[in-house]
């Protein structure tokens, strides 16, 4: 059993795309996607319009549950980008996304944690940035979930974590947005350094589950002109970068 497991899209179709071939080119017995979809300087009508053609295994993000909640004029760039893009059939598939989802009796999705699609899992914000997470913070933060294997995202960080007696957790990084700035809890950059689009499969052999982290190729430069042109200087420099 081989699982692509996509997150943070964020509107980004030629990075889609490009993982969706590399997946299948892969031998991907299923893909799945851990929300953060259409929000952000990019293309969020088309790339619903893929995924829910697509019909795969989606749970929804902070970025679903914000364009759902929130009024246009209360929302960020990135969401209200999408909310005045989408259709009223694009509001109505991403409502009725779960908030997570047990893809199998083995395997857990989750956007942030499993209890919170804001909160980090394998990192922490400090007052000098963002880290690692300890072992002991994934343990907290995993609770008694029974799952041998948690699939995240949210950080937009490519990490695998395997707790000693407690699950495999894998953040398969961000197909679409590749660095990022935020103010929670206090202000931080998360840049990975490079400008792929990024995911994870993950391979079940013996009954023994392992992941492998992805970097793939696409056409970046354009991306990042077509944010250009939505008026996003900041995501045309992450896209380019890989960097805030």
């Amino acid at each position: 059993m081989k699982i692509a497991v996509l997150s943070d899209i964020h509107g980004n179709i030629a990075a889609l795309d490009a993982v969706l071939a590399d997946a299948v080119e892969r031998g991907a017995d299923r893909i799945v996607n851990l929300g953060d979809i259409c929000s952000g300087g990019l293309f969020p009508m088309e790339t619903a319009e893929r995924l829910m053609a697509l019909d795969l295994p989606t749970i929804r993000g902070n970025h679903e549950r914000q364009l759902l909640e929130q009024a246009p004029e209360q929302m960020g760039l990135s969401d209200r980008h999408a909310a005045l893009t989408l259709r009223p059939e694009h509001f109505a598939w991403l409502a009725a996304l779960p908030e997570t989802l047990w893809l199998t009796d083995d395997i857990l999705l989750v956007h942030g944690t499993p209890d919170s699609d804001l909160a980090y899992y394998l990192e922490t914000v400090t007052e000098d940035g963002i880290r690692a997470a300890t072992p002991t913070e994934v343990k907290a933060r995993t609770g008694t979930v029974p799952a041998p294997v948690i699939l995240c995202g949210h950080t937009h960080v490519p990490r695998v974590v395997a707790l000693d007696n407690g699950p495999l957790i894998v953040n398969p990084g961000s197909v679409g947005l590749p660095a990022y700035d935020d103010v929670r809890p206090h202000p931080h950059k998360v840049e990975t350094g490079s400008p792929h689009a990024r995911y994870a499969m993950l391979t079940q052999k013996e009954g023994a589950w392992r992941a492998e982290l992805l970097c793939v190729d696409y056409d970046w430069d354009q991306a990042a002109r077509d944010a250009e042109a939505h008026g996003r200087p900041d995501w045309a420099r992450a896209l380019r970068t890989g960097r805030v």
